[in-house]
Protein backbone atom coordinates (compact mmCIF):
# COMPACT_ATOMS: atom_id res chain seq x y z
CA UNK A 1 0.00 0.00 0.00
CA UNK A 2 0.81 3.30 -0.54
CA UNK A 3 0.48 6.67 1.44
CA UNK A 4 -0.73 9.57 -0.44
CA UNK A 5 2.87 10.99 -1.13
CA UNK A 6 3.42 7.74 -2.62
CA UNK A 7 5.89 6.07 -0.32
CA UNK A 8 4.86 2.91 0.94
CA UNK A 9 3.93 1.86 4.49
CA UNK A 10 5.67 -0.80 6.64
CA UNK A 11 3.52 -4.63 6.19
CA UNK A 12 5.81 -5.68 9.04
CA UNK A 13 3.78 -6.79 12.13
CA UNK A 14 4.46 -5.36 15.08
CA UNK A 15 3.10 -3.85 18.42
CA UNK A 16 2.70 -0.42 16.49
CA UNK A 17 0.45 -2.55 13.63
CA UNK A 18 -3.10 -2.12 12.50
CA UNK A 19 -4.45 -5.00 11.29
CA UNK A 20 -7.93 -4.15 8.74
CA UNK A 21 -9.86 -5.20 6.04
CA UNK A 22 -10.90 -3.39 3.03
CA UNK A 23 -14.45 -2.44 3.12
CA UNK A 24 -15.33 -2.90 -0.27
CA UNK A 25 -13.26 -6.38 -1.33
CA UNK A 26 -12.77 -7.50 2.75
CA UNK A 27 -8.93 -8.28 1.58
CA UNK A 28 -6.94 -8.26 5.10
CA UNK A 29 -4.18 -5.57 5.55
CA UNK A 30 -1.52 -4.64 7.86
CA UNK A 31 -0.47 -1.18 8.43
CA UNK A 32 1.85 0.66 10.82
CA UNK A 33 -0.15 2.84 13.17
CA UNK A 34 0.93 6.49 11.75
CA UNK A 35 -1.17 5.52 8.76
CA UNK A 36 -4.51 5.15 11.28
CA UNK A 37 -6.89 7.63 9.70
CA UNK A 38 -5.19 7.55 6.15
CA UNK A 39 -7.47 6.60 3.10
CA UNK A 40 -5.30 4.66 0.76
CA UNK A 41 -5.95 2.11 -2.53
CA UNK A 42 -6.97 -1.19 -1.43
CA UNK A 43 -4.01 -3.56 -3.45
CA UNK A 44 -7.08 -5.82 -4.20
CA UNK A 45 -9.43 -4.05 -5.22
CA UNK A 46 -8.17 -0.45 -5.94
CA UNK A 47 -10.72 1.25 -4.35
CA UNK A 48 -10.50 3.42 -1.47
CA UNK A 49 -10.43 2.17 1.98
CA UNK A 50 -9.96 4.02 5.34
CA UNK A 51 -7.20 2.71 7.48
CA UNK A 52 -9.06 2.67 10.99
CA UNK A 53 -7.98 4.43 14.29
CA UNK A 54 -8.11 2.41 17.25
CA UNK A 55 -8.09 5.08 19.32
CA UNK A 56 -11.21 6.66 17.88
CA UNK A 57 -12.76 3.23 17.69
CA UNK A 58 -11.61 2.90 21.51
CA UNK A 59 -13.43 6.03 22.46
CA UNK A 60 -16.58 5.59 20.21
CA UNK A 61 -16.68 1.78 21.65
CA UNK A 62 -17.12 3.72 25.47
CA UNK A 63 -19.52 6.54 24.30
CA UNK A 64 -21.56 4.01 23.12
CA UNK A 65 -21.26 2.32 26.03
CA UNK A 66 -21.59 4.79 28.52
CA UNK A 67 -25.14 5.75 26.46
CA UNK A 68 -26.24 2.50 26.64
CA UNK A 69 -25.56 2.47 30.53
CA UNK A 70 -27.50 5.75 30.95
CA UNK A 71 -30.28 4.82 28.88
CA UNK A 72 -30.28 1.78 31.29
CA UNK A 73 -30.33 3.87 34.45
CA UNK A 74 -32.88 6.32 32.90
CA UNK A 75 -34.97 2.68 32.35
CA UNK A 76 -34.51 1.17 35.56
CA UNK A 77 -35.38 4.67 37.44
CA UNK A 78 -38.83 4.88 35.26
CA UNK A 79 -39.18 1.29 35.97
CA UNK A 80 -38.63 2.24 39.80
CA UNK A 81 -41.06 5.41 39.99
CA UNK A 82 -43.68 2.65 38.71
CA UNK A 83 -43.63 0.32 41.13
CA UNK A 84 -43.26 3.31 43.87
CA UNK A 85 -46.41 4.82 42.23
CA UNK A 86 -47.97 1.15 42.13
CA UNK A 87 -47.30 0.47 46.20
CA UNK A 88 -48.12 3.78 46.98
CA UNK A 89 -51.38 3.42 45.11
CA UNK A 90 -52.44 -0.49 47.43
CA UNK A 91 -51.27 1.00 50.63
CA UNK A 92 -54.09 3.51 50.31
CA UNK A 93 -56.36 0.84 49.20
CA UNK A 94 -54.63 -1.39 52.26
CA UNK A 95 -55.74 1.66 53.89
CA UNK A 96 -59.31 2.27 53.05
CA UNK A 97 -60.16 -1.85 53.61
CA UNK A 98 -58.34 -1.45 56.88
CA UNK A 99 -61.02 1.74 58.01
CA UNK A 100 -63.89 -0.51 56.23
CA UNK A 101 -62.99 -3.54 58.32
CA UNK A 102 -62.86 -1.05 61.37
CA UNK A 103 -66.02 0.26 61.07
CA UNK A 104 -67.43 -3.66 60.25
CA UNK A 105 -66.34 -4.41 63.76
CA UNK A 106 -67.73 -1.52 65.17
CA UNK A 107 -71.13 -2.00 63.36
CA UNK A 108 -71.14 -5.29 64.54
CA UNK A 109 -70.41 -4.49 68.25
CA UNK A 110 -73.39 -2.06 68.39
CA UNK A 111 -75.71 -4.72 66.43
CA UNK A 112 -74.68 -7.24 69.08
CA UNK A 113 -75.11 -4.59 72.30
CA UNK A 114 -78.97 -4.31 70.70
CA UNK A 115 -79.43 -8.06 70.21
CA UNK A 116 -78.02 -8.68 73.97
CA UNK A 117 -80.28 -5.55 74.94
CA UNK A 118 -83.42 -7.35 73.78
CA UNK A 119 -82.60 -10.87 74.17
CA UNK A 120 -80.25 -11.19 77.11
CA UNK A 121 -76.26 -11.65 76.75
CA UNK A 122 -76.78 -15.45 75.92
CA UNK A 123 -78.53 -14.75 72.27
CA UNK A 124 -75.99 -15.22 70.26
Amino acid sequence: MQQPGGSTLSAQKSSGDIVFACTHCAASFVVDSAAAGMTLDCQKCGKPTTVPNPELQAAAGNALKISDLQHQLKENESQRIEITGYINQLSIQLHRWQLRLQTLKERQQKLQAEVDAICGPTAK
